[in-house]
């Protein structure tokens, strides 16, 4: 490697920061919580716990490496290198949130509130990055599946959790709906949208959507190149159908959905501002993605 790696510290704008930017002062913060029921020195706190968990971070980075911050809603504008080392410090979703943005560079999740967070993805406490900062590159590390949407105009979505297709205005979706190489079998429907996950977001809404199906198809493994996917709230009428409305998808093996709405959009765990906008006629198709998170052990 030519350059000495950077270490990227990806985080996230606290509750009390924007409480704060919002109501203009930490005293007319605490009354609006205040007359919610909410003392805001428990936000502080989190706010306080956060702050020293990226500065203790940033502490622990090798001398010889670059360092820069980036908050998670100039994700989409950043440009990550190849030589970089990317330190999440939050919570399991920012890991999610950054991970669409990367091509194969080592992430560190770091647990910025112990206690609070499952600690699926963000594994480590502050203590452990000047330990696992230095391998990064050769270290022990999960291969996390992902799922990508690819337009028939060549626009392109990645996602660690889920991908979501369906109205920007919650209203009804319609579209047709098949499995390439299926047989040709297609299907006309109306719903509430699709959403295509990994074993990843089987913790989270793929999971939540699998429940309400009450479908006995097995929750993939994280790193396990298998998806599955559901049609939420699907609706009969004599020209939509509901008999393609669950199943999995191995790796090769595509959904296929062309809009018959006037526009849907796609996104990737929950950033809906980062979407793919979709239009009458247009095709997209989803599946395993050939990219994965690299996820430090």
């Amino acid at each position: 490697m030519s350059l000495a790696p950077r270490a990227v510290l990806v985080h996230r704008t606290t509750e009390y920061e924007e409480l704060v930017a919002h109501h203009g002062t930490h005293g007319q913060a605490a009354f609006f919580l205040s007359r919610r029921g909410r003392d805001i020195a428990e936000v502080a706190e989190r706010h306080h716990r956060t702050r020293r968990a990226l500065a203790e971070v940033t502490s622990a980075i090798p001398m010889t490496w670059r360092q820069t911050r980036v908050e998670r809603a100039d994700l989409d504008r950043f440009l990550f290198a190849p030589e970089d080392v990317v330190v999440v410090v939050g919570q399991d979703g920012l890991v999610a949130n950054v991970a669409k943005y990367l091509a194969g560079q080592p992430v560190l999740g770091v647990d910025a509130d112990p206690g609070r967070n499952p600690g699926v993805l963000v594994r480590h406490r502050p203590s452990e990055a000047a330990r696992r900062l230095p391998s990064a590159f050769t270290g022990a590390a999960d291969e996390l599946t992902m799922v990508e949407a690819v337009a028939d105009d060549t626009q392109r979505l990645l996602a660690l959790n889920e991908i979501y297709l369906g109205s920007a205005g919650h209203q009804t979706a319609r579209y047709r709906l098949g499995l390439e190489g299926d047989g040709g079998v297609v299907e006309a429907q109306a719903s509430s949208g699709v959403l295509v996950g990994t074993g990843t977001g089987a913790s989270g809404w793929i999971g939540s959507v699998r429940r309400e199906h009450g479908v006995a198809l097995p929750l993939p493994d994280r790193t396990e190149a298998r998806l599955l996917w559901f049609v939420r709230e699907a609706w009969p009428s004599p020209a939509t159908g509901t008999s393609l409305v669950a199943g999995e998808l191995a790796a090769g093996a595509r959904l296929s959905i062309t809009v018959e709405s006037e526009r849907l959009i796609a996104f990737g765990d929950g950033m809906e501002s980062d979407a793919l906008e979709l239009t009458w006629g247009q095709t997209v198709r989803l599946g395993v993605s050939g990219q994965r998170l690299r996820l430090l052990d």
